[in-house]
């Protein structure tokens, strides 16, 4: 099996971020702090030599990619694959909505009315599911359905042959998709209870199946 290292990356700042919203599948375009943010992270791997990119379908990461491989001066790879598969988790009905009020929405119905406070009684995931259950559509993801859209985008990575023993690979992704990859891999040695920042690198060991964070919310 394959062992190689997965530098994820968080897009820059966005509006939304700005402005506290859940956004999601939705989009807001990212600020000038935002492209400054993928410009520095982009200066910071300038000599990483990436065989491989991936990102979201989300304007605000494809952005963020862009202006990181512009600077690389060290890969062939100019263009990221882009999918679904990496996109951040669905909010449903709480798309746009202020996150603290939406969290409380969740959460509060089971004495828990913060997402952190979620968090640290059980985990991101039953904050997912929680938040399903508040929904009033039922459409924004629970845990399950956001792990097994997710799992095939680890998939897609793990199983491209181009990808050899000690090569690394970029991912250009989401707030809570980085706290959920950690939280999954990370054997309870980082605070998933804040979000990572914009433009920060979280790097995952790969060897076949089995997965470690080596680094997280690593800033410029």
């Amino acid at each position: 099996m394959t062992k190689f290292t997965l530098y994820m990356v968080r897009h820059g700042q966005t509006y939304f971020n700005i402005y506290n919203k859940l956004q999601g599948w939705s989009n807001s375009p990212l600020t000038k702090k935002g492209i400054q943010n993928a410009v520095d992270t982009g200066e910071k791997l300038r000599n990483v030599k990436f065989v491989a990119a991936y990102c979201s379908d989300t304007t605000r990461a494809e952005e963020t990619t862009k202006e990181i491989l512009k600077r690389n001066v060290a890969s062939d790879v100019k263009q990221p694959t882009t999918s679904p598969f990496f996109r951040e988790e669905f909010y449903g009905y709480f798309e746009g909505n202020d996150m603290d009020q939406a969290w409380y929405l969740a959460g509060a119905p089971h004495g828990l009315p913060t997402f952190k406070s979620i968090v640290e009684k059980y985990s991101i995931g039953k904050a997912k599911d929680y938040l399903k259950e508040a929904d009033p559509f039922h459409q924004a993801e629970n845990n399950e359905e956001y792990w097994q859209r997710l799992d095939q985008g680890l998939a897609l990575i793990k199983n491209n042959p181009t990808i050899k023993d000690g090569d690394n690979v970029l991912l250009i992704s989401h707030g809570n998709t980085l706290l959920s990859l950690v939280e999954r891999f990370g054997d309870g040695q980082f605070d998933v209870t804040e979000r990572p920042a914009n433009g920060s690198l979280t790097k995952l060991q790969f060897d076949g199946d089995d997965v470690t964070v080596t680094d997280y919310n690593v800033q410029s």
